[in-house]
Parts: C-alpha cells; structure tokens; sequence
C-alpha cells in the first residue's frame, strides 16, 4: 500500500448543484493522489494503510485562485486611490516594467511564491509579465513550491509606455520561446496572456490565435471589467458587437480555446449568453471590482446562464491573495447588488461562494475542488479550536462560520495533488 495514504477528520465539500457535503470522523482514501472518496468507516482493504489522523479540524478542498498578477504582489495593498486604467498607468506598468531586470524579478518572485504558499490556494491562474525569462524564473519558483499553477507571458503591443511594450513580430516570437520553454514543466503550465483588447493590436491577436490553434493552450485575458474601457474597445474593435466578442473574432473566448476571463462586471445578457455558448470560465474579483471601483459583477446572472464562475484574488486590484477574504466579499457585494442594483438578482450564500472557490474554479484544472472518487487530492486542514464563543454550532454552521473568521483559524496542513506542501 506504498501508494495510498489515508487522511481523518472533518470533511467538507460541495456537491455539483452547489450542495453543502459535510462528514465528520470520516476518512478519505487517497491513491496516487486522487481520492478513493469518503469513508464513515474504513474499508478493511485498507486496513494497513498509514492514517494521519486530524481529530476534530476542517478539512475542505484547497482553494482555486482563478486570477492574479504576480509582479503586483509587491504593491498589494497600496494604489487604491484610482480607477482601473489611470490605475494601470499610474501603479502598474511603471511596476511590471521592472521586471527586466532578473534580479529584482527573482526577489519579488520568491515573495510572492512564498505568500501563495502559505495561503490557502493550491491552485492558480497567474500573469507575469512581458519579460519571458522573468515569467519563466517565475515559473521555476512555482514548480518548486508544490501548487499547481497556469502562468502567462503578458503580450502587449499598443497603448502601453514605451518601456513596457513589444513590437508585434517581437511579442509573438518571445511567445512562441515561452511556450517551447515553459512545455518542460509537470505542474506549471503556459496559458497564453493578451493582457486586454487596450493593449493588443488585431495582428497580435491573430497571431496568438495561430499559436493557440497549433497548441490548444488555454487563454486568458479582461472583460468588461470598466465602463471607461468597454467605450475604448468599442473604438478600437468597431466590428465587434460587444466586448467579448472582440475576443471571440480571433478564436480566444472559449470553443476550442479553454478560456477564464476576469471580471465581467459590464457583461451584457448578449455577452453572458456567448460566454454561455462557448464554455467561458469567469473569474469573479470582488475586492478589485470594489478597490478600484469598476463595480459589481452580475454574478447570479452568469451562474443562472450556466456559466462556470470561479474567484480570482486580482492582486494588486485586490489587496490580498487571501480567497477566504474573497468569499466572504463576493457574499457582501451580492447582497449590496440585491438591495441597490437589481432585486431580480438573489444574493450568494456562502455555500455558493465556497462551491465558486473550490468546484466552480476547479473545474479549470479538470476534477479539482472535490472529495468525491477520481479527484485530485487538494485539501486544507484548518484548526478553528480558537475561535471563542458559547455557542456550539452544528458542523455545517461551524464550517461557514470558519470561512468568515480565517483569520482567526490556523491552517495546519495544505495538500496538492496529494502532496502534502505546508
């Protein structure tokens, strides 16, 4: 029984339909790295198998960052004062710009790395930065950690400074370098990065269309993140019916290409329907879209489409990488949409949130998010053991109560894959 480890505890999870899961005293198989399921009791079969028992801590699937910027990590917290694209001129070009240099970029990178690490992330979906070796040094660091991750070379060949931008010919080629490098690694994946419709030409979309066509590799990108900036796309892509339609004229908004796009806070029911159409994962930001005041995403519009939304943290638009800081503020702001924006639109639970969290941005990485048999084995512990009070919740409202008060909790053990990591 070399290949199987046993893990107890407090297990808890969501069904596909959104359904709070929980089993406490119960074990979970784990075989190679995916899960045999949950067990009340353990099989006899596996009667000689190690048990790392967690007695009465929380154990949940780790947690699925379905957007972030990894060189913007060394400003998180500051630079609040803006909207998004004096926000981009003001704060972050000046800062991505920096990453030319190697050595700033490996300090940085090992900050950020070690931050995700230690968070309760186990899995992400990362731009770098123009630079190819700094992406790929970025990359390199990821590898190591454990987590399990996509980064993308940013391309950007217009409305940017001249010290963060490439020729065209030249942010296609670095492009094709990234991906031939990056193929080497077995848990940090490439995912080809236009930064938005702003700042990339129409020739430079055709060309990273070709490339993904000869590759498949997933894309991401920005949607409808700001008002000032769907106004600007409409100038810049006048055939375009909306804005992910711009997106979709070069075969880069799901179909064939596996697509996440961030925000969506201005989606349109002709835009939501399209993303519908095609497969779109949707990175829900709620501390960015607040932060730096681009809005509140439609969220139960885009679940009601059947579209798979996930969470992002969108460091530095949000100020943290924490997602358990997100789910409690994607709760908040849907509730805040309910009462002052649209009525017809019914507030997020919890469960919700922790579903979008885990299932609903797992299933970018294929069965993630889940206890359930065949899936990857991605797991926190959490001690919730200080967290005073005289009242003794039941397991459910125990475990949701921990989702708002993470920062009163320890999180004892992570696992990806697996792998245990922290």
């Amino acid at each position: 029984m070399d290949n199987i480890q046993i893990i107890k505890g407090n297990f808890f999870d969501c069904s596909q339909d959104m359904e709070l899961r929980a089993r406490t005293g119960a074990y979970c198989v784990v075989k190679d790295g995916i899960s045999e399921g949950i067990f009340d009791e353990l099989p006899e079969k596996y009667a000689g198998a190690p048990v790392t028992d967690y007695g009465d801590m929380l154990i949940m699937p780790a947690l699925v960052d379905l957007h972030t910027h990894a060189p913007q990590y060394t400003f998180h917290g500051m630079g609040m004062d803006l909207e998004l694209l004096e926000w981009l001129n003001t704060y972050t070009f000046p800062e991505e710009a920096r990453y030319r240099d190697l050595e700033y970029a490996s300090q940085a990178y090992d900050i950020f790395v070690d931050a995700l690490t230690r968070s309760g992330t186990g899995r992400a979906v990362i731009f770098g930065t123009i630079h190819t070796e700094a992406t790929l040094l970025l990359m390199e660091k990821l590898e190591k950690s454990g987590l399990v991750t996509y980064v993308g070379k940013v391309n950007m060949d217009r409305n940017s400074p001249d010290n963060y931008r490439e020729e065209t010919a030249q942010s296609l080629r670095e492009t094709e370098r990234f991906v031939e490098e990056a193929l080497s690694f077995r848990s940090t994946f490439p995912i080809l990065t236009p930064r938005f419709i702003p700042t990339c030409s129409d020739e430079l979309m055709r060309g990273l269309s070709a490339i993904q066509k000869r590759t498949g590799l997933p894309a991401q990108s920005h949607l409808s993140e700001n008002r000032s900036e769907i106004e600007w796309v409409k100038e810049l892509v006048p055939d375009a019916a909306f804005y992910g339609d711009a997106y979709d004229i070069f075969g880069l908004f799901g179909g064939e290409c596996r697509t996440v796009m961030a925000h969506c806070v201005s989606s349109g029911k002709e835009e939501i329907e399209r993303m519908a159409q095609k497969g779109v994962f949707v990175a829900h930001c709620p501390n960015s879209n607040t932060n730096i005041s681009s809005g509140i995403a439609p969220v139960r519009k885009l679940l009601d489409a059947g579209i798979r939304v996930g969470l992002g943290s969108d460091v530095a638009g949000g100020h943290s990488l924490s997602l358990f800081d997100e789910m409690v503020s994607a709760v908040q702001v849907s509730n805040l949409r309910w009462r002052c924006i649209d009525q017809n639109d019914r507030q997020l639970s919890m469960t919700e949130v922790f579903y979008m969290a885990t299932r609903g941005g797992g299933e970018f990485f294929g069965k993630v998010g889940s206890f359930d048999r065949g899936y990857e084995f991605d797991a926190l512990v959490v001690d919730d053991c200080g967290l005073a009070g005289m009242i003794k919740p039941d397991p459910a409202h125990r475990f949701l109560r921990s989702l708002y008060l993470s920062h009163e909790c320890l999180l004892a053990a992570k696992y990806v894959k697996g792998n245990k990591i922290l």
